[in-house]
């Protein structure tokens, strides 16, 4: 009996995704296994680890370009070309994968994987952002041990340069926090370890270990750059704390902007930063990192160059526009929030030639693993429950999708991560929505700077892909 296309095509899809169930059920098995016997071993930096694993992946690398070079991943069409280069495979980036269906993998584990078995601040049950960074880093789950010693590393290095504290003090509170970010980001590199080391002379074999030492250093002020122009702009005079050395980098980071006493804040931004460090190499401000630390520009740079791609409204300025679209909604609908009336609005804003904000990517066509993570933050406190808007965030969730396929122009109907993580800030009184960016800036430093690593590491060449106008795509059509 024969199959029709369709049924053929979810049959494929359905044994795809077995597949893969499998394989990540045997991966987590192993990293699981390597993390239990690494609980009974002594403490090893990250860098020590590294220096394990770094020359697997060389080898590895060097494998796939001898016996694989010629392979084909797949085809170019004109509408790649023409179309943001959607969905082009195109380039290397190790520390996770971005699955359609699944949503994003890190080294192979999901987000509810990673709640299971990475290490949470002492007190605390989410994840942080350096047990993250060392699963991105490695492939490997750190034992706490590990994850406090990482910790205590980066809160060391945590205090800002004075000419930085200068820098970032002369600007006018006018300018936007993201543009101070870039300018702070970028103005460290006049301490750039790997800059220094170039221009003296070294083997390529060793960048990586110099971009891994700018990496955590630019890591670990983050936290007081980003708290810096968040009082300078919304509380110009208050006194800021030093970098508490006994506390998390989200935990001094959440201290400095002044919610230190703040513990559910503090548990939500330890969720939010570690699930937003990473979501594999082609969103624009992970790409533009890549591409800008491909010319051997030092991390500094790199980033500050990823940040302003970040700074875009079609990328991290988005849930800050959700939590805007949201809270005009509610007020036209005041206190009749049911289904229906939601319903009604979102026909409003579509018919008006608008798009939902937060539902829809370019990759996912499922829900985003990371909403629902939020979500399930939400799920487990009263007082985020009684929320008018994490409340109207939700009903938004139960009718949004159903109209979104009727109205038939969306790949995807459903919510991604920015559909719900604006509305929690606000509700802990992080108010300035133009800041919001600037904390997923401080998030996607952890996925970014692993990459530069990486790169150094595999010694990826500088990027230079084929431009061609539409002359030329029309003579290649007829040839």
């Amino acid at each position: 009996m024969f199959r029709s296309s369709s049924a053929t095509a979810r049959y494929v899809s359905r044994a795809c995704a077995q597949k893969r169930f499998a394989s990540t059920k045997v991966l987590f098995a192993s990293l699981t296994e390597d993390w239990s016997s690494a609980a009974h071993r002594s403490p090893q930096t990250v860098r020590e680890v590294l220096e394990e694993v770094v020359p697997k992946k060389q080898l590895q690398l060097k494998q796939l370009k001898t016996e694989h070079g010629q392979a084909v991943l797949g085809d170019v069409k004109v509408e790649h070309v023409v179309g943001g280069m959607r969905g082009l495979k195109a380039m290397l980036w190790e520390a996770s994968v971005l699955d359609p269906i699944e949503g994003i993998r890190f080294h192979g584990l999901s987000i509810a994987d990673c709640q299971k078995v990475l290490p949470a601040a002492p007190g605390g049950k989410e994840i942080i952002a350096e047990s993250m960074l060392w699963l991105l880093l490695t492939g490997k789950i750190p034992t706490e041990a590990e994850t406090r010693q990482l910790s205590r590393e980066l809160a060391e290095k945590g205090e800002l340069p004075e000419y930085i504290e200068k820098l970032v003090d002369s600007l006018p509170s006018t300018l936007h926090p993201m543009t101070q970010l870039g300018m702070g980001v970028a103005a460290l590199n006049h301490d750039s370890k790997f800059q220094q080391a170039y221009e003296r002379g070294i083997k390529k074999s060793e960048y990586w270990t110099y971009a891994l030492e700018d990496s955590l250093d630019l890591l670990a002020k983050l936290p007081a750059l980003a708290a810096r122009i968040y009082r300078n702009i919304y509380n110009p005079g208050k006194p800021l704390p030093k970098v508490n050395k006994d506390l998390d980098l989200v935990g001094n980071y959440v201290n400095m902007l002044g919610y230190g006493d703040n513990h559910d804040l503090t548990e939500y931004l330890r969720l939010y930063i570690a699930i937003h460090g990473d979501h594999e190499g082609g969103n624009a401000s992970a790409h533009t990192s890549h591409l800008v630390g491909s010319t051997l520009a030092d991390p500094y740079l790199a980033y500050a160059a990823g940040l302003y791609a970040l700074a875009g409204p079609l990328h991290g300025l988005a849930n800050q526009e959700v939590l805007r679209w949201q809270m005009n909604m509610q007020k036209e609908l005041g206190g009749n929030i049911t289904h229906e009336s939601i319903k009604e609005f979102l026909w409003k804003t579509l018919k008006s030639g608008q798009v939902v904000p937060g539902y829809g990517h370019g990759v996912l066509r499922n829900p985003d693993p990371r909403f629902m993570a939020l979500q399930q933050f939400c799920d487990t406190r009263p007082e985020l429950l009684e929320d008018p808007i994490v409340q109207l965030v939700k009903k938004t969730y139960e009718v949004a999708p159903a109209v979104l396929k009727e109205h038939g122009k969306t790949k995807n109907p459903y919510p991604n991560v920015d559909a719900a993580s604006g509305c929690v800030l606000y509700h802990y009184g992080l108010t300035q929505f133009k800041y919001y960016t600037v904390i997923f800036g401080v998030s996607r430093a952890l996925g970014c700077l692993t990459q530069y690593v990486w790169s150094r590491a595999l010694g990826l060449p500088i990027e230079r892909p084929k431009s061609l106008s539409m002359d030329a795509i029309e003579k290649l059509i007829k040839q």
